[in-house]
């Protein structure tokens, strides 16, 4: 029966996967409506015919890999627990140590692990992909140091998360999803807050911004803003990358404002102020905080379904898979898998709340810059140094997109009324 739910399981991935390059290779429409072709949201306006050709090849390629690695992960997780590996990873825990803490620590390294190496082929091909269209810069020796601490950081968050979650589960069997969405609140703040200071700086060295002159006039609109940062910060990504890019990230005293090296090197200074306008939107209307009161509640509701789903599913199979119980380090991949599906299913739901404020923040640029030339602009520079298709899929736009189409942004600020 295992065998079949397995060979089940790889032809549906293989089915799904065929599926998906059909329809964003030959079936979706991307193409600019005739009645907004010659207007400075068609490509064929600011991109040449060569960037316009790998604009589109690109983004199909990258849209394929993002539908085939979700479901490979879940198919990862599904494997693993009904063979019994993940039953095999808490033996091995067991018999090193008596600690509830050092088995928890030796069972998610062998799994985090074997995940690494699973998923390492389609990292691997993102990366060649990425450095054949010459998007990434990144040496190889560069981007597995990156892979490395990106293992290490999960496995130490994993870690506190996991070993939390299953001594509740203990603790409180019928409850235990109610007393982690408790835990997960406070958490979840305390990461945001180390974010900026603690985890980014071990990707990337961030100094103060070196154009004093235009750091002035951000923190003059930062200033107006009412955000509480003192220094503008770069960060060395032209050795990973040729995108653009720009943010504010984290909460109260540890803000920051930070500019990627190539966008100050590609973009006008009018530009790189509305792209920080927009960022700074985003503050203004408290998006942080509408976001992590939404993730609290989806956090609550995703919970409650992860407990009914996985008390029902090791009910039924738990036996066969040699996972004992609930509390059972081995339905760790039983957990992942259904959280996994579940973040998929909201994600049209939490895009769509996205592209909305991402809407909200470029009108807000705009309200503070008056500057629309300059917006424009922006928009067409990120879609060329980054090869995005304008106007993508519709179910690439629904599952990906957290900001609104190119197509969007462009067409809203040159149809935007500034006030006289």
């Amino acid at each position: 029966m295992i065998r079949k739910w397995a060979f089940r399981a790889i032809v549906l991935y293989l089915l799904f996967g065929i599926a998906m390059y059909a329809y964003l290779f030959f079936f979706a429409n991307t193409a600019v409506p005739e009645a907004l072709r010659g207007t400075a949201v068609d490509p064929a306006t600011f991109l040449n015919g060569r960037e316009l050709m790998l604009s589109e090849d690109y983004s199909r390629i990258r849209n394929l890999l993002f539908f085939l690695a979700t479901p490979y992960e879940w198919l990862f997780y599904f494997l693993i627990l009904i063979f019994g590996v993940s039953a095999t990873f808490e033996r091995w825990a067991n018999h090193t140590s008596k600690f509830y803490v050092i088995r928890s620590a030796i069972y998610l390294f062998w799994l985090s692990l074997t995940s690494f190496i699973i998923m390492f082929p389609l990292s691997y091909l993102s990366f060649t992909i990425s450095k054949s269209y010459q998007i990434s810069t990144q040496t190889f020796s560069g981007w597995m140091k990156d892979k490395l601490i990106d293992f290490w950081v999960s496995y130490g968050t994993m870690f506190v998360v996991i070993t939390v979650l299953y001594f509740l589960i203990k603790k409180f069997p019928k409850r235990w999803w109610l007393a982690a969405w408790g835990l997960m609140i406070p958490f979840s703040i305390f990461m945001m807050f180390i974010q900026p200071v603690v985890i980014d700086p071990l990707y990337n060295d961030f100094y103060p911004l070196k154009d004093k002159e235009l750091e002035t006039k951000i923190l003059e609109m930062a200033d107006k803003a009412n955000i509480p940062a003192e220094h503008v910060y770069e960060v060395d990504m032209s050795t990973k990358t040729n995108s653009l890019n720009a943010y504010v990230n984290g909460i109260g005293s540890n803000s920051r404002i930070v500019l990627w090296d190539t966008t100050l090197e590609r973009l006008s200074e009018e530009e790189i102020l509305f792209i920080m306008a927009h960022e700074m939107g985003h503050y203004v209307e408290k998006h942080i905080y509408i976001g992590m009161a939404g993730y609290i509640l989806l956090s609550l509701i995703g919970l409650w379904l992860t407990a009914k789903l996985m008390e029902r599913w090791l009910a039924r199979r738990g036996k066969e898979w040699k996972v004992e119980k609930m509390s059972s380090l081995s339905s760790l991949p039983a957990f992942l898998l259904i959280t996994s599906v579940l973040l998929f299913a909201a994600s049209p739901l939490t895009n769509m709340v996205s592209r909305y404020q991402e809407s909200r923040a470029d009108t807000y640029a705009i309200e503070m810059t008056q500057d629309k030339e300059a917006g424009i602009e922006s928009f067409q520079s990120l879609t060329k140094a980054g090869l995005s298709q304008v106007n993508p899929p519709y179910l690439v736009k629904i599952f990906r997109y957290g900001h609104p189409t190119m197509l969007e942004r462009i067409k809203k600020i040159d149809e935007y009324e500034l006030n006289k």
